[in-house]
């Protein structure tokens, strides 16, 4: 656990001493990926526990109201 600490300390201590561009383009580069990654899994959760429930399709009535317009 020490090593991991002190890893990622350094690892800290060298991104705070970079200039900010370069600090801005390293963290979203770990950044997006990583917040996709997490909407990607909670999309394909929540698809399922609706259908699951049933709640997967548009009522009628509301695909006919959409239509009208």
């Amino acid at each position: 656990m020490n090593a991991i600490a002190s890893w990622w300390d350094g690892l800290e201590l060298w991104l705070i001493g970079l200039p900010y561009v370069p600090q801005l383009l390293l963290v979203m580069a770990v950044a997006l990926p990583g917040a996709y990654g997490v909407a990607r899994i909670f999309d394909v959760a929540l698809a399922r526990a609706l259908a699951l429930a049933g709640r997967d399709r548009v009522p009628a009535s509301v695909e006919a109201a959409a239509g009208e317009r």
